[in-house]
């Protein structure tokens, strides 16, 4: 399978969407403004006084040292308490504007099509949901704050450099080209450079995933070697990447250094001529001089928070791309006439050309148990996910009750079809919680009902908490067999009338899983049943009976008929059974009631 990068934003749309997020909130944005307005004003009257302090001095006029002194401790206690309330409303917007992304994400992933999220693979999701989230976390809670507090410093200070003496405001502006040309020329390239950084990571990611999740087959395969290989790549990416974002910032961050000295020397060379002149007071040199030296902090910072910014900003491009996802479905008007399943002359493929399933017919009719067996990669669970409406031909049709499931809304597709395989998530909760998941309006007497249905009751009974014990990240411990039990119980409470069984009993132990499927046999009486199944007995149980071989259904009958017919089925059963086919039935062709499978089957 090809793995599909998820889509990224464009510039426009993360404008556009931070600037709806900032225009959401005006009232709390302007208070937050006025706050630090107020703050940067308070700040401002230290340099007055001192440079008052000195012109006083210089002149030989009466000053009052004690008053000043007092004056300056007053607007400095003022400053600092201003700015507490000013960071508390900054922090709490923040706050706000960062969990209503959080959920519209959430929203967002969890709308994603599944076939699109098998194709992008886990790495790329995995990164978003993570490294991306934590990134925009710091950018809202952090950058976005600190650069308005440092923007609305500037701007103040700078209008008060103006009051002092628009003439001693120029030799600031020698700083301005510096500083204008080397930000432009690092913003033309931090963002992409962080796009790349991220998407090296999410390969990274993916690939360490792959590895340590098919740790049993690589090593069966002898795949090691390959695995380091891809490894070893993967990292070499992420860190030319790395070192890429590395080098403009090491071009960019010494050129505003330089552009912070500027300013402060120009203002006192040219003050001192201006003083000499007599085109400026001393006073107005030495409060120029200061506020110069004061502008520095914010606009230190404003550069600096840049640079998050272009992370957050790379960041929010990759979340907002998630909503970009195409839908994989049309929803119709048309609904089921009853619950028949027809697959008609169904192809599909994961990569262009490179079909998996060739013109597949299959019909199932209600209330049939159908088993489907085959080698592995012969394609049962990609039809397995086309019958429960997972994907959608690529050519062909599937349908329930005449309408194609790729034209019923999801909700109305889980009531008709559900899927269950051998992949189960434990979801940080309660036991009910879990269970709940698939109807949510039940009551206890309806989970324990399902629970009993897959024999999970027993052991959810000696939880420290019963059904209020907490499973999951943090909770109890849920061994893969009992996850799969909680698993098969949402599916008894989801009540659809098709189930598909995607070896969904497979961690479980072979005696108790085939006890657990014959108990939840008659719960799911008069329901369709597609069971695909790697032990044999499963088959042997059902109605009709699958084989499907290269991507196509090579044998279909009743056990007995494909077991008669000596086809690929009953090689399969016979060295399953552990006898030649022939031998392993009666002269009606069933079992007799002393043969038994052999246990570790």
């Amino acid at each position: 399978m090809s793995r599909q990068v998820l889509p990224v934003a464009d510039r426009a749309q993360v404008r556009a969407y931070a600037r709806r997020l900032a225009l959401k909130y005006p009232r709390e944005l302007l208070g937050a403004l006025a706050l630090h307005g107020l703050a940067a004003v308070a700040g401002l009257a230290v340099p007055w006084l001192l440079g008052g302090l000195v012109q006083g001095l210089h002149s030989g006029a009466g000053v009052d040292v004690t008053a000043v002194s007092l004056g300056i401790g007053a607007f400095l206690i003022a400053q600092a308490v201003l700015i507490r309330f000013a960071v508390y409303a900054s922090s709490r917007l923040g706050e706000k504007v960062l969990a209503e992304l959080r959920e519209e994400f959430v929203d967002r992933v969890l709308g994603l099509p599944l076939s699109t999220v098998e194709r992008a693979g886990s790495g790329d999701l995995i990164s978003r949901t993570s490294r991306d989230v934590d990134a925009l976390s710091r950018t809202v809670r952090h950058a976005v704050p600190e650069t308005l507090i440092a923007l609305v410093t500037c701007v103040i200070t700078i209008g008060a450099l103006v009051v002092v003496g628009p003439l001693l405001l120029l030799p600031s502006l020698l700083a301005v080209p510096l500083l204008w040309i080397s930000t432009r020329w690092y913003l033309k390239r931090a963002r992409d450079g962080y796009l790349r950084e991220s998407a090296a990571y999410a390969d990274m990611t993916d690939g360490l995933a792959e590895t340590v999740t098919g740790a049993r087959a690589v090593e069966a395969l002898g795949l090691q070697e390959r695995r380091h290989r891809r490894t070893d790549t993967d990292i070499a990416r992420s860190w030319a990447a790395e070192r890429y974002t590395m080098r403009l910032r090491t071009v960019w961050f010494p050129a505003v250094e330089l552009g912070y000295v500027i300013p402060v020397v120009a203002t006192l060379v040219v003050g001192g001529l201006f003083y000499i002149r007599g085109w400026a007071s001393l006073e107005q040199v030495t409060t120029a001089t200061l506020y110069v030296q004061q502008l520095i902090d914010p606009l230190d910072r404003l550069l600096m928070w840049i640079d998050e910014l272009q992370v957050g900003g790379a960041s929010m491009a990759r979340l907002l791309g998630v909503s970009e996802v195409p839908d994989d479905r049309e929803p119709g008007s048309a609904r089921p006439e009853g619950s028949r399943l027809e697959a008609d002359g169904v192809r599909y493929a994961y990569r262009e050309g490179h079909d998996v399933l060739h013109d597949v017919d299959l019909v199932v009719e209600p209330g049939e148990r159908l088993a489907m067996v085959g080698p592995s990669g012969a394609g049962k669970s990609t039809l397995g996910r086309l019958l429960a409406g997972v994907h959608g031909p690529r050519t062909g049709s599937v349908t329930v009750g005449g309408v194609p499931l790729v034209e019923l809304p999801l909700e109305d597709l889980r009531g008709h079809v559900a899927l269950v395989t051998q992949e189960h998530h434990i979801f940080r909760g309660t036991v009910r919680d879990n269970v709940l998941i698939a109807r949510p309006e039940a009551d206890d007497t309806r989970v324990r009902e399902a629970l009993e249905a897959v024999e999970a009751w027993e052991w959810v009974e000696t939880l420290p908490e019963g059904l209020d014990t907490i499973v999951g990240s943090g909770g109890e411990s849920v061994p893969p067999a009992q996850a799969q039990q909680l698993a098969l119980a949402r599916l008894v409470l989801a009540d659809p009338h098709t189930l598909v069984l995607d070896e969904a009993t497979s961690l479980i132990d072979p005696r108790a899983a085939r006890h657990l499927e014959r108990s939840l046999a008659a719960v799911l009486e008069g329901r369709t049943v597609i069971a695909i199944a790697h032990r044999l007995y499963t088959a042997h149980d059902a109605d009709r009976v699958a084989v499907v071989e290269d991507g196509r259904i090579s044998e279909l009958g009743s056990h007995d008929e494909l077991v008669a017919a000596g086809g690929s089925y009953a090689a399969l059963w016979g060295s399953w059974h552990g006898t030649p086919a022939e031998g392993a039935f009666g002269p009606s062709g069933n079992r007799t009631d002393t043969e038994r499978a052999p246990s570790g089957h």
